[in-house]
């Protein structure tokens, strides 16, 4: 009888170091259209910012077409650049909340 040989695999990275940064919890890439469309709709609500935020929006699709047709590599490029996207536009939008807020508070102010 012959010694059975075992297979080893030794691990190239350790773990939790091989996911890349716009990757979901299964390991597909994330696609951000719900937090593009929220900045869309905020934007255009408040102070008429939607049109800054609606480049993230058609990345934020092109990444969810990507990732259906199953051009994962497209998706990640797509993903990270709504993600860049969104934030500038949280951003934006956040400093137009600031600044409505003090606007009115000064109003408030010279009023009385």
């Amino acid at each position: 009888m012959k010694p059975r040989q075992t297979e080893v695999s030794i691990p190239l990275q350790p773990p939790g170091r091989g996911a890349t940064p716009a990757a979901g919890p299964d390991g597909q890439p994330r696609d951000y259209v719900l937090w593009s469309l929220f900045n869309v709709l905020l934007g255009y609500g408040l102070a008429y910012l939607g049109c800054l935020c609606f480049p993230a929006l058609i990345f934020s699709i092109k990444a969810r077409d990507c990732k259906v047709l199953g051009d994962l590599e497209g998706a990640r490029q797509h993903g990270a650049r709504a993600k860049a996207l969104n934030i500038i536009c949280s951003l934006l939008l956040a400093l137009a909340v600031v600044t409505i807020i003090i606007i009115v508070i000064v109003a408030m102010s010279n009023a009385t």
